[in-house]
């Protein structure tokens, strides 16, 4: 996608939505893994496929869960589920 650039206002919360036409052109979909990074000043949005390895940041796990939770067969996600309600459960009980 050449031009010109496309102009947005960052909200309160420190988001802006990336266009829809964007989107498209970098292959980005909805769940899909997405890497900022800041170089010389300017701010970088890649789709990754991976998480680097060794980062087991907040943000980076629950990125790994989503992109994960999309390929898992429904039994598996139930299942999951499951497990996920009983350790809130066990944890609430505390």
């Amino acid at each position: 996608m050449a031009g010109k650039g496309i102009y947005k206002v960052l909200d309160d919360k420190g988001r802006v939505l990336i266009p829809r036409q964007l989107r498209a052109a970098a292959g980005m979909q909805h769940g899909d893994i997405i890497k900022l990074a800041v170089q010389k000043g300017v701010v970088t949005a890649q789709k990754v496929e991976l998480i680097e390895v060794g980062d087991q940041s907040p943000q980076a796990v629950e990125a790994y869960v989503f992109s994960t939770v999309r390929t898992m067969e429904k039994q598996t996600l139930l299942s999951l589920a499951a497990r996920l309600i009983s350790l809130l459960e066990e944890n609430s009980k505390e």
